[in-house]
């Protein structure tokens, strides 16, 4: 999957938590949010208003959590192991989880994205 491939998915399963998402789609997701933040951010710095930003975060999040979810179901995980984010070590270990590679073959959340 390609950067824009992974866009188009992620706004098209914009609340889809059910299935899997390969690495390559939650990544390209992560790095399009992160340059999008960026954006956002100089525009409010440009122009002094500080929403643009806001817009974006509150747009972005749920499809990223969307993206999350189906990403823990790509390494056979559910999708409250996502409550680790709110400990310093448990984001270590949700990276480390990222990275993985899914699961080969069906698994209980739905046939190989690949």
């Amino acid at each position: 999957m390609n950067f824009a491939e992974a866009i188009s998915s992620g706004f098209s399963k914009y609340v889809q938590f059910g299935g899997r998402a390969c690495r390559s789609e939650y990544w390209y997701w992560t790095l399009f949010v992160v340059i999008a933040s960026i954006v956002a951010n100089i525009i409010d710095a440009t122009l002094g208003i500080g929403m643009v930003g806001t817009i974006v975060g509150l747009g972005l999040f749920l499809p990223g959590l969307a993206v999350s979810a189906r990403r823990l179901h790509d390494i056979d995980r559910t999708f409250w192991w996502i409550l680790l984010a709110f400990t310093i070590i448990g984001t270590l270990v949700l990276i480390y989880w990222a990275c993985q590679r899914g699961t080969a073959g069906p698994n209980r959340f739905g046939a190989d994205p690949l």
